[in-house]
């Protein structure tokens, strides 16, 4: 009966611990890389898009200043406002 089994004293490679580490990458390793690579990339082109941004845009209009403002600005530094 001992004869039969020509492989008793082998253990199966999927119950060897060799076979797993040769299976390739981890798949949590390889989720992890593709997370930091797509964060990386919307990192970048964000980057890329406020330098051209800046470039390409002309800048924005200030606001007016009403005459109250004006008049209140210039009471405040000692400046007579034009009209009194």
């Amino acid at each position: 009966m001992a004869e039969d089994f020509e492989y008793a004293d082998q253990v199966p490679p999927s119950f060897d611990g060799k076979a797993a580490d040769a299976g390739g990458f981890n798949p949590g390793l390889i989720v992890l890389m593709l997370v930091v690579g797509l964060l990386l990339i919307f990192l970048v082109g964000n980057y890329v898009l406020y330098v051209y941004a800046q470039k390409t845009l002309p800048p924005k209009k200030k606001k007016p200043v009403s005459k109250k403002k004006m008049k209140r600005e210039k009471l405040k530094q000692g400046v007579s406002a034009p009209g009194e």
